[in-house]
Parts: C-alpha cells; sequence; structure tokens
C-alpha cells in the first residue's frame, strides 16, 4: 500500500514538472498563461505601425466624417447682435462657438462663392445671373467622389429654376446656381423638397432661407424662429446620428471692415465651448471637404480640428 502511493506520488511529480508532452487539462482556468507562440505564429503576426494613423470615423485632416452636413446661411449682422437670438443661444450652449468668424468681401454675393468653392472669382457685386460653369466648387468634388448635394432654397419657383429673383427668392444666396455641376432640377430644389425623413438628406445641404426669413429684410426675431421651426428637429437628429449643423451669416452689416460675424456648429462629435480661432468661410469650406476626404477647393485656409470630441 505504501509502496503504490509512493510510486503515484513520483509519477505525479514528475508529470508537473515536465511540460513537452502534457497539455493543459480540460476546464483549466481561464486567466492560465496561453502556450508561448511557435515560430510559425510570431511571424504571422503584423508589427506596430510607426506612424500615426486618424482615429476611427475620423478623416486624415482630424475632422470626423459625418453622414449628412448641413448649412444655413444668414444675413448682414454681426456677431454682436447674432448673439441676441434665442434658438441660436440654444444651439451655441451645446455646440463650438466661433465669435471670431469673418466674411471675406461685401456685398452678399462673394462670400456664398467663397463658402461654396473657396473663391470669390472676382465677383464685387451682388450681380445675377452669375454663371460659372465647369468651375470647381464643393457640389462637383462632392458628386465627382460619389456622395450627394443639394440646396434647399426658400420660395424658389421650381427645381432648377434660373430666375434671380421671385417675391424674397434671391439666386444670390444660392451659389448651387451658379455651377455647371449643381444648377438644375437634380440639385436646386425648393426648401418644401427638404425631406422630414433626415437619413435620406444628401452628404451635404445648403439651406437659404428667403430674404424674409433670413434676416436680410426681415428681423432677426424671424430668422431665429425660422431657424427653429424648420431645422430644429434636425438639429436634435444630428446630435446621434452622425450629422452636423452649420449656420453661419454671409457678412457683417454696413460694409464694416472687420466683416465680423458669429459661426456655430452643432452636432455630433462636437465639444461644446467657445473657440478663440479666427476663421472665415474658407475655413468652413476647408472643413466640410476634410470631412468627406476632399482636396481644398480655393485660398489656403486650416480646416477646423480643435473643436471634435
Amino acid at each position: 500500500m505504501h509502496r503504490a502511493l509512493l510510486t503515484a506520488f513520483v509519477g505525479a511529480a514528475v508529470l508537473a514538472t515536465s511540460g513537452c508532452s502534457v497539455g493543459s487539462p480540460a476546464g483549466a482556468p481561464a486567466d492560465s498563461p496561453a502556450p508561448a507562440a511557435t515560430s510559425r505564429d510570431t511571424a504571422s503576426v503584423a508589427e506596430p505601425s510607426t506612424s500615426a494613423s486618424p482615429s476611427p470615423g475620423m478623416s486624415a485632416a482630424g475632422v470626423p466624417r459625418f453622414q449628412h452636413v448641413v448649412i444655413v446661411v444668414e444675413e448682414n449682422h454681426g456677431t454682436a447682435e447674432a448673439m441676441g437670438m434665442r434658438y441660436l443661444a440654444e444651439l451655441r450652449r451645446t455646440g463650438a462657438v466661433f465669435p471670431q468668424s469673418h466674411g471675406v468681401s461685401h456685398p452678399s454675393e462673394p462670400n456664398y462663392l467663397a463658402l461654396w468653392s473657396g473663391s470669390t472669382h472676382g465677383v464685387t457685386s451682388d450681380a445675377c445671373p452669375i454663371d460659372l460653369g465647369a468651375a470647381p466648387s464643393l457640389g462637383s468634388q462632392l458628386l465627382a467622389a460619389g456622395d450627394t448635394v443639394a440646396a434647399y432654397a426658400q420660395g424658389l419657383p421650381s427645381a432648377g429654376s434660373t430666375a434671380c429673383s421671385a417675391g424674397p427668392y434671391a439666386r444670390k444666396h444660392d451659389p448651387l446656381a451658379d455651377f455647371s455641376a449643381t444648377a438644375g432640377a437634380a440639385h436646386d430644389l425648393p426648401f418644401s423638397a427638404f425631406p422630414s425623413d433626415y437619413d435620406r438628406l444628401p452628404s451635404v445641404s445648403f439651406v437659404a432661407p428667403d430674404l424674409d426669413h433670413d434676416a436680410h429684410d426681415g428681423t432677426l426675431a424671424t430668422a431665429d424662429d425660422w431657424l427653429r421651426g424648420n431645422l430644429g428637429g434636425y438639429a436634435t437628429w444630428a446630435a446621434t446620428h452622425d450629422s452636423l449643423l452649420i449656420v453661419t451669416f454671409d457678412e457683417e452689416e454696413g460694409g464694416a471692415a472687420s466683416n465680423r460675424i458669429l459661426t456655430v456648429f452643432s452636432g455630433a462629435h462636437v465639444r461644446p465651448g467657445t473657440s478663440s480661432e479666427r476663421m472665415d468661410h474658407v475655413n468652413v469650406l476647408h472643413t466640410i471637404e476634410s470631412s468627406f476626404g476632399l482636396p481644398s477647393l480655393g485660398a489656403t485656409a486650416a480646416p477646423i480640428t480643435d473643436i471634435w470630441q
């Protein structure tokens, strides 16, 4: 009996100290050390990259890749006045605020062209019609990349209308109409076509309220109410759907030399707060281009990269 026990004890000790032929028993604890990799295992593991790469969902420039971007342009008020808009104040509390944003020129039209294409194209007035043909723009870039784009202009008589004005509608505030890639019924639409199902929005939408509702002829309060009533639902939805709302102004009133305006970014991935960064319409354009992996058009201006979560 004692000899049998001794034999069993010695056998167990041999097994415990030998690792060459005995695998882990079934039911071993999950935190047991894993066997060392063989040379074949090691060869199949890629070496970690030494170069920095963007975070998931970020462009190489450091801007989130949004599903939808909606741009709204209000009219002819400087930063101090725009700060008084009540609904815009709600967007400011949850968004990124740029009180040092600037228009690029006077009067209105050159600012819209710069925002849409990175250049004023030598335009120094509100002349209409402006026909820039096949000149590159954010719209032509998006379409070439397989993305989608549309303008939603309040009061546009019909999709693709070339009218310079119709009641309070003003083509000078609808830059998509000036470029052949986006002029026409496929991309230049009345605001009544803005979908209630926001998933159906194009990649980038340009919203142009009419002169009564963009603070050009009407009051800031009227423009603020229109913004809340027509885009408040999208602003709420955007925050949880990888989408962005940009509200900006074209220029400061009266041809002011400072041309200081207010710009607000509201939506997903935006870190709330006020930025001291000096920026203009071309910075906004290049931020949108960066989000969609597009090259920067026109004037040199960095995309906005310091406001993202």
